[in-house]
């Protein structure tokens, strides 16, 4: 027998997020019959909605099948009560975030919308302190040139330095994700699979999961020239560090580094558009779009374009170059900063579910 512990807070936030009447669902499986991704064994929404509907928070803070939805949307279509099952799902993962991730404030901070001043005081605090230790925080004369505003090497080791520190503190609850995963989905008869490390990958560099999406066929290739963009984008960032390291910065327009970063940038854009659109104009599919729905892909576009305007100030030898500069870094360490704590992270949970879910045997 288990005791179940039903939480009514943990429930009425799951409600207030998704916009869902919880109380609807009749349990008629409707979800789960026509979700293409649910496992034959257990399959998923059904059982997630009486766990949402009885606030059964610990069923579903640790339970893998929420990540192996890709919120198409098919389960919430056919839905006859219009409970909005994707809508509950998408609720829940962003309740995982801020129930694993250390510490625990910088997730409230990027969830509720009264508090992104202080979000974003925060990187604008670090940057300036960083500036004023390197004695630079003043306008440079002469051409435009960002390493006498922003010295390589502080910017370089610095940035280094607060990305690890974040990640590491999301590690941990990562850990701990994949323990509670462990207790709610045990493998069966106590097997010890192996990780399928290049399968899983595979599978997430080929989206081939959204293939089964019916009622959002497009959102496959917006995530991946999202997914790809950002990816394509970070590569081209490493190399610049290194370009700078080795006194080779800044690139010119030609370098084939520097037309990757624009056609990331471009590729960005097409993505984030279709994103934005559908959104906009077809919520009845793509369903509901939450504060942290809309703060990743305006985070995504400002970073992106600011990124753009910062190239065009440098070769153009703008006025406001070192504002456009000081702009972009702030959204920079922004994004890369709390990406574990926002919905940016289910690029870690994600990943991690379906490492654990395939070991399993689960798919």
């Amino acid at each position: 027998m288990r005791l179940i512990k039903p939480d009514i807070e943990f429930k009425r936030e799951l409600g207030q997020l998704s916009g869902s009447q919880l109380n609807q669902c009749m349990q008629c499986g409707n979800c789960s019959a026509v979700c293409s991704l649910a496992p034959d064994d257990r399959p998923f929404p059904r059982k997630e909605m009486i766990w949402s509907g009885w606030g059964m928070k610990d069923r579903l803070v640790g339970n893998v099948d929420i990540w192996l939805c890709h919120q198409c949307g098919d389960c919430s279509s056919y839905c006859p009560r219009d409970v909005k099952p994707a809508d509950v799902i998408a609720a829940v993962r962003q309740k995982t975030y801020e129930h694993y991730m250390r510490p625990r404030f910088l997730s409230k901070i990027v969830s509720k919308p009264s508090l992104l001043p202080l979000a974003l005081a925060i990187p604008v605090a670090v940057i300036i302190a960083i500036l004023s230790m390197a004695g630079t925080f003043k306008i440079p004369a002469g051409p435009v040139d960002y390493s006498a505003f922003f010295p390589h090497a502080w910017l370089n080791s610095t940035f280094t330095t607060i990305t690890v520190l974040f990640y590491a503190l999301a590690s941990w609850g990562i850990g701990s994700f994949w323990k509670d995963m462990k207790r709610n989905t045990p493998s069966p008869q106590g097997e010890k699979g192996r990780v399928p490390v290049f399968k899983v990958l595979g599978e997430i560099l080929s989206h081939a999961n959204f293939s089964g999406c019916g009622s959002q066929k497009v959102r496959k290739y917006a995530h991946m020239l999202v997914f790809f963009g950002f990816a394509l984008l970070i590569l081209v960032t490493l190399y610049a560090i290194w370009a700078s390291i080795t006194h080779n910065y800044p690139l010119p327009l030609s370098h084939p580094f520097k037309i990757a970063g624009n056609v990331a940038s471009l590729m960005i854009y097409c993505g984030l558009g279709i994103m934005i659109f559908h959104r906009l104009v077809n919520k009845s599919v793509f369903g509901k779009s939450g504060y942290t729905d809309w703060l990743l892909l305006i985070a995504i576009a400002v970073l992106t374009l600011s990124g753009s305007l910062v190239q065009m100030a440098r070769f153009g030898n703008w006025d406001l170059a070192y504002h456009l500069y000081f702009f972009h870094l702030v959204v920079v360490w922004f994004v890369i900063m709390y990406l574990p704590f926002t919905k940016l992270g289910h690029v870690f949970y994600r990943t991690t579910a379906l490492f654990y879910a395939r070991s399993i045997g689960r798919k």
